[in-house]
């Protein structure tokens, strides 16, 4: 009888905070998979323990890692010494056997092999409420979207596993990115018409349809499908549920109403908040932290007066130099947690529509759109005379400097763009090369798959 691992919501048993957060008991060891999917309660758990695990330990990916390891193969950010861990990443001689080369691919394959499971059990079970069942599926399939768009772009081709059968997948070989980005499109989809417009009990930490039609407006952009990305940014800017909140220090917390999906703050020993606070902030007065925000090709790149510069980096004199990191979160501990990490926000989409309406040659509309981000950071609209090339770099700036430090969106922005070689070249030195925009296939995924190629530049 096939059994399905229930590991993925052990994390559930770490804190009360965590039974809060999904209102159920929570098995402890492996189940049959029909008992799983055979009742409300412990169908919940099976799909809400997914992002428990993903938020519970630091230095994995889906928390502090995508934003601080991505940052650092971009231009953003650089650890305080020479670490070899960071140091691959950062002098662009990624190789098969790096240790967040696998971690990433294993990890996030461990992830849609949940997402696969809770996708089939939910699909036959006859024990879970019609509602509720719609509902958990349709997070499942918007989560099998959001783990697949990050490994194509980090690994490019790579494997669509669609089953939890070993026997298949454990032969397959690399689908086509575009092969990928058409079950990640097929998978928002569903997940739209299958989710609700409103968050269960006010809190921003599942996923809901508009966070559907927020990734899809990512997805369509990086697929230069213009008119489908202006579209579902245009229906998550104009919901009323949502806005580009002012404040820039309370972008970040916990159900703000510029959050779209936020991750629950669930290891909250001690008080802690996210992980992103406790290991980007500096736990004393006089230290600095682990990971620092470039000085050379961030900071000084801020516009004069820009307040992004001002209340989302954190700076200090250690020893004689000027150190800054990333201060977006910015509460290492506090009970209750007062902040989430961020997975889908409104100024993203912002970005997306104006890039999209720029594109389709909308000048007007897309500089609007900037504008709108570059007047909440306090700096002067754009020039009417900006021609469409000059308003795309617009665009690229504007990236940079409101995503900075999250989930990687520089990298992905400067490989999409084709930009990656002008930009990161001749930061990273000889050893740069075009085939350093994606990671290499994992050694070990290698020689227990015979079917996987390898990456250009790492063979």
């Amino acid at each position: 009888m096939k059994r399905f691992s229930l590991l993925i919501i052990f994390a559930a048993t770490f804190t009360m905070s965590c039974n809060k957060f999904l209102d159920t008991p929570t098995p402890k060891t492996e189940v049959v998979d029909e008992l799983v999917f055979n009742n409300d309660k412990n169908a919940t758990a099976a799909v809400t323990g997914l992002y428990i695990s993903m938020n519970s330990l630091n230095y994995q990916w889906a928390n502090v890692m995508m934003n601080f390891v991505a940052g650092i193969h971009a231009d953003e950010v650089y650890y305080v010494s020479p670490y070899e861990d960071y140091d691959v990443f950062r002098q662009a001689r990624l190789l098969p056997n790096s240790t967040y080369v696998e971690r990433f691919w294993n990890s996030i394959y461990g992830y849609i092999y949940t997402t696969n499971a809770c996708v089939e059990g939910l699909t036959t079970s006859t024990g879970v409420t019609p509602a509720l069942k719609d509902q958990l599926l349709g997070e499942a399939y918007f989560m099998r979207a959001f783990f697949y768009f990050y490994l194509v772009n980090m690994y490019g081709d790579v494997p669509l596993v669609l089953t939890t059968d070993y026997r298949v997948s454990q032969k397959l070989g690399r689908e086509k990115t575009e092969v990928v980005y058409n079950q990640v499109i097929q998978d928002l989809k569903t997940a739209k018409q299958l989710l609700g417009d409103n968050y269960l009990n006010g809190n921003r930490v599942r996923p809901n349809k508009t966070a559907a039609s927020a990734l899809l407006a990512r997805v369509y952009l990086y697929r230069h499908e213009w008119a489908l990305a202006e579209t579902e940014a245009n229906n998550v800017i104009t919901n009323g549920n949502y806005e580009l909140i002012k404040n820039l220090n309370s972008v970040f917390l916990a159900n703000s109403r510029e959050a779209i999906f936020q991750l629950q703050s669930v290891n909250v020993a001690g008080g802690r908040n996210t992980w992103e606070a406790n290991v980007g902030v500096p736990a004393g007065a006089t230290g600095g932290p682990l990971f620092r925000l470039d000085t050379i090709n961030l900071i000084p790149k801020f516009e004069a007066g820009d307040d992004r510069l001002t209340n989302w980096t954190g700076t200090r004199l250690v020893g004689s130099a000027t150190i800054f990191w990333a201060a977006k979160y910015k509460v290492r501990n506090a009970t209750p947690a007062q902040e989430h990490t961020m997975l889908l926000r409104v100024g993203e989409q912002f970005l997306i529509r104006a890039e999209a309406r720029i594109r389709q040659n909308k000048l007007t509309d897309g500089r609007s759109d900037l504008d709108s981000i570059r007047l909440r950071a306090n700096l002067p609209v754009l020039s009417t005379a900006l021609n469409q090339d000059q308003l795309l770099l617009a665009v690229e700036q504007e990236r940079k400097f409101e995503l900075f430090a999250e989930w990687g969106h520089r990298w992905f922005d400067l490989k999409r763009t084709h930009r990656s070689t002008a930009v990161l070249g001749p930061i990273k030195g000889a050893n740069w090369q075009a085939t350093d925009t994606l990671y290499p296939i994992p050694s070990y995924a290698r020689s227990t798959n015979i079917n996987l190629s390898q990456n250009e530049g790492y063979k």
